[in-house]
C-alpha cells in the first residue's frame, strides 16, 4: 500500500512573491540611490531627507499604478483567450476534443489513451482543461492586479524606509557611506528572504540582488557628484 505524502511546492506563492520582492528591491535601490545621489551633490541632511520622503511616496504610488496596469493587461489577455476558447468549445467541440488529445499525445501519452483522457476531462470541465493544458492558465498563475498593486506599494514603502531611516541617524559627512553600506545589507537580507520563501538558492539570489543594487547606487552617486560639482 502506497502511503500518501505531503508536498510543499512554492509555485503557489509566485504571484505575490514576485510583486513583493520587486517592490522591496525597488524601494531599497531607488531610495538609497536617490539619497546617495543627492548627498553626493553636497546637500544637507534636511534636503536629503525631503528628497528621500518624496521618493518613497512617489515610488510607492508609481509601483502600485504600474503593477495594476501591467497585471491588468495580462488579466485582459487571459480573459480574451478564455472567451475565445469558450466560443470554440460551443461551436467546434469535436475539433477541440481532438486538439486536447493531441496535446497529451505530444507529452508522451498513447493516442487512444490520450483521447480517453480528453473525453473524461472535457466531460468534467472542458473549459478548465483547455485553459490549463492549451493556454497554460491556472488558479496559481492567473493574474491578480489588485493583489500585485497593493503588495508592490506596501513592500516598496518598507524597502524605502530602510535607507531613509539611515538619514536620521548618520552624520552628514558619513551619509553616503552609511546609506550605501546599510542598503547593501538590506538588499542581501531581502535576497535571502525572497529565496527562502520561494525555495530557491539563497547564496545565488543574495549575490544577484546585492550586486545590481551596488551598481545602481554607484552610478547614481557618481552622477550626483558630477552634477553637484558642475552646479
Amino acid at each position: 500500500m502506497i502511503r500518501p505524502h505531503t508536498e510543499n511546492h512554492m509555485v503557489s506563492r509566485i504571484g505575490w512573491l514576485r510583486a513583493a520582492v520587486l517592490g522591496a528591491n525597488d524601494g531599497i535601490v531607488s531610495t538609497a540611490s536617490l539619497i546617495v545621489g543627492v548627498a553626493s551633490a553636497a546637500a544637507g541632511s534636511k534636503e536629503v531627507l525631503v528628497a528621500g520622503v518624496a521618493g518613497l511616496v512617489a515610488g510607492a504610488m508609481s509601483m502600485a499604478a504600474g503593477e495594476y496596469v501591467s497585471v491588468s493587461s495580462q488579466s485582459d489577455t487571459e480573459s480574451a483567450d478564455i472567451a475565445r476558447e469558450r466560443l470554440e468549445l460551443a461551436t467546434e467541440p469535436e475539433l477541440e476534443r481532438e486538439e486536447l488529445a493531441q496535446i497529451y499525445v505530444q507529452r508522451g501519452i498513447a493516442p487512444d489513451l490520450a483521447r480517453q483522457v480528453a473525453d473524461q476531462l472535457m466531460a468534467n470541465d472542458a473549459l478548465g482543461a483547455h485553459a490549463r493544458d492549451e493556454l497554460g492558465i491556472s488558479d496559481i498563475t492567473t493574474a491578480r492586479p489588485i493583489q500585485a498593486a497593493l503588495t508592490s506599494a506596501a513592500t516598496f514603502s518598507v524597502g524605502a524606509a530602510m535607507p531613509l531611516a539611515m538619514v536620521l541617524v548618520a552624520p552628514v559627512s558619513w551619509l553616503v557611506w552609511v546609506v550605501s553600506a546599510a542598503s547593501l545589507l538590506f538588499l542581501a537580507l531581502l535576497g535571502a528572504i525572497g529565496a527562502a520563501a520561494g525555495g530557491a538558492n539563497i547564496a545565488k539570489a543574495t549575490l544577484r540582488v546585492t550586486l545590481w543594487g551596488a551598481i545602481a547606487m554607484a552610478i547614481t552617486a557618481g552622477i550626483g557628484a558630477l552634477v553637484g560639482t558642475a552646479v
